[in-house]
């Protein structure tokens, strides 16, 4: 984006100019999709003795748009944008679109939860879930036998 030039070198050869053109074309906002993580949403993960507890934040989204599955031992959550923009004067053209289309998908690695007591509730743009651990039957010591009793 910025670039330093010394003083003494205010004229660039061709290649130079090739070459910072060419980042300046991927700098530019037109390609942010491609970069990173652009179809993903960040996520606070907590654990208690009792729960995993996972807030997501989705702004703009809708009880209907977010889909929560879990096939184990994975936890998806998945939001599909279906935002429309139709131009209604044909003789405009759109430049640039600054809305994001398709689908935000997060997978989480879980074991041991009971699947059938996840809770979700959407308020303001945050997504919380509440993930139970499955019951322990407690903490047991395995014994470790002596070569002489195998």
């Amino acid at each position: 984006m910025f670039d330093l030039i010394p003083f003494g070198k205010r004229r660039e050869d061709a290649f130079g100019q090739l070459v910072k053109s060419f980042n300046d074309m991927f700098d530019d906002d037109w390609f942010t999709p491609f970069k990173g993580s652009g179809l993903s949403f960040k996520t606070d993960i907590r654990e208690t003795d009792q729960a995993y507890l996972v807030e997501a934040e989705l702004p703009g989204f809708q009880k209907d748009d977010i889909e929560i599955n879990y096939a184990a031992p994975y936890l998806t959550i998945k939001a599909v944008r279906k935002e429309e923009n139709k131009v209604e004067n044909t003789d405009q053209q759109i430049v640039r679109r600054e809305r994001h289309f398709g689908e935000y998908v997060r997978r989480f690695y879980v074991q041991d939860i009971d699947d059938s007591r996840i809770t979700a509730t959407l308020k303001d743009g945050v997504l919380k879930l509440e993930v139970p651990k499955q019951a322990n039957s407690g903490t047991r010591r395995i014994q470790i036998r002596d070569d002489r009793d195998i």
